[in-house]
């Protein structure tokens, strides 16, 4: 089989289409087709040496297809059983071994692309909106990226649960893709806490996936004793920072999550309200840009320029 490959970090163009023998899944493991690979930016983070990995490696996480094998001690999942899968290394193959814990069901009137689009942004939304702050009527919300995949999932589900939320694009483009109740430009992060002010007054929980650039901003906006939900950071990772601020801005809480650590046996939970909002058509899944998976290096060079909205994707060919 053909599979992405990186020998050394550094940019997208360390992204090697090369042949590799087919994996073998062992011990409570399946054998899957992929169709479709998220991309998401802990790959960009992996890639490039910001997180630590062992080279060469394959990268990926997520993505969907059909089961063609299992290991011996593996029942309850059949040959063409379709799956995604949040939770599986080197997912950029054509093959991939997942744990039977990260498979999940997709419904038949699920498409795989969408299904692939969900696995970690979309339950990323759901833990945000759902656990990390569980949002309800009368939220007030500020959410950065609110065109991206997670931003624009966390939206929808925040205004299912009355929240009123202010969405940052950070261009013009990107207005029409934002599905928040209120959304500015942050073409200059300085002035987005006094933007916010004006259309909300102080917010009750911001979260924000940007990181360097905007955390000294949009902590100010927060009411007194709110939440700074630091989820992500894609224009780089926010420096260690002085503890008495949190007591300056008004006894501040701030917390750095991860998915991992809201899945366990939360997981069918998560997935099972994700894949009906779906199928009542209340969620609308944005996927921006499909790439063939042989040319990874061009979508990782789309989400790193900050251009894209909502989900790319990578096409499996055989």
């Amino acid at each position: 089989m053909f599979a992405i490959q990186v020998k050394a970090s550094g940019g997208p163009e360390v992204l090697e289409w090369v042949e590799v023998p087919d994996p073998v899944p062992g011990p409570g493991e399946l054998l899957v087709e992929v169709d479709y690979v998220g991309l998401n930016f802990i790959d960009t983070y992996e890639r490039s040496g910001v997180y630590s990995v062992d080279y060469p490696f394959t990268p990926g996480k997520e993505g969907s297809g059909r089961v063609i094998g299992r290991g011996d001690d593996v029942e309850g999942w059949w040959d063409g059983t379709r799956v995604a899968w949040g939770n599986a290394a080197a997912s950029y193959a054509q093959k991939v071994v997942i744990p039977t814990s990260a498979a999940m069901f997709i419904p038949d009137d699920v498409d795989m692309d969408t299904a692939a689009a969900l696995p970690l942004q979309g339950m990323t939304a759901h833990y945000l909106i759902r656990s990390v702050f569980p949002v309800a009527a009368g939220t007030t919300i500020l959410l950065t990226g609110a065109a991206g995949g997670v931003g624009r999932l966390a939206a929808q589900l925040a205004s299912a649960r009355g929240a009123t939320t202010v969405g940052t694009v950070g261009s013009a483009e990107k207005l029409a893709f934002s599905l928040a109740t209120h959304t500015i430009i942050a073409g200059e992060w300085a002035s987005v806490p006094e933007r916010v002010e004006s259309l909300v007054g102080k917010v009750d929980v911001v979260y924000d996936g940007i990181g360097a650039d905007s955390f000294d901003h949009t902590i100010t906006c927060l009411r007194r004793r709110g939440l700074m939900c630091l989820f992500g950071g894609a224009s780089g990772q926010v420096p260690p920072f002085d503890l008495q601020r949190l007591n300056r801005l008004g006894s501040l809480f701030v917390t750095r999550p991860t998915l991992a650590h809201y899945l366990g046996d939360e997981q069918d939970w998560r997935w099972g309200e994700l894949m009906g909002h779906v199928s009542t058509g209340f969620l609308d899944v944005l996927i921006g840009r499909v790439f063939p998976l042989s040319e990874a290096a061009a979508g990782h060079a789309h989400i790193e320029s900050a251009q894209s909205v909502g989900k790319t994707l990578f096409k499996v060919s055989r």
